[in-house]
């Protein structure tokens, strides 16, 4: 065996069985967005476990999204606006800041982490904002462990086809 495939293989036995996150990020057209693609072109280096979805402004993000975000098995949830004052839409980031307040309370209920939901304000210029809070929100979440809802319903299938047999 190469060198190269030793190193591969004890890269990949390193991280065998480890907790990878899976995140979705809600990115304003206008001001997010533009952040993210100008990290991607100045080839920030990120973790790849993140899909961005494309919002005309962050206040589109309906509260139900991340809900169902959350029933399908993302472990955290950003939502990524235009800084306050910036807002293309005049007030979209006020009202996406309110609904995020209340979608954390609600997220307590749920027998969820508020902090599984993050609100952020990257500009079209913040190619490294938009890196260090996708970093940042990665390890948060990280430490915060699969997403217990999914982990639950895991386990109610493992003892449902275990009574089954």
């Amino acid at each position: 065996m190469s060198s190269t495939q030793q190193e591969t293989q004890a890269a990949v036995s390193a991280t065998e069985g480890q907790f990878e996150p899976r995140i979705l990020a809600f990115c304003c057209n206008w001001c997010s967005y533009a952040g993210a693609d100008l990290a991607g072109v100045s080839r920030l280096q990120m973790p790849t476990n993140f899909l961005v979805l494309r919002t005309m402004c962050s206040a589109r993000v309906d509260p139900e999204h991340v809900l169902r975000a959350f029933a399908k098995g993302a472990d955290g949830v950003l939502v990524l606006g235009c800084h306050p004052a910036d807002c293309h839409y005049i007030g979209g980031n006020y009202r996406t800041r309110r609904r995020i307040a209340l979608l954390k309370i609600l997220l307590e209920q749920y027998g969820l982490d508020p902090e599984r939901l993050k609100l952020e304000w990257v500009s079209a210029s913040e190619g490294v904002k938009f890196q260090s809070t996708i970093i940042e929100f990665v390890d948060k979440i990280r430490e915060l462990g699969p997403n217990p809802l999914i982990e639950a319903e895991k386990e109610e299938e493992a003892a449902r086809a275990e009574n089954a047999h």
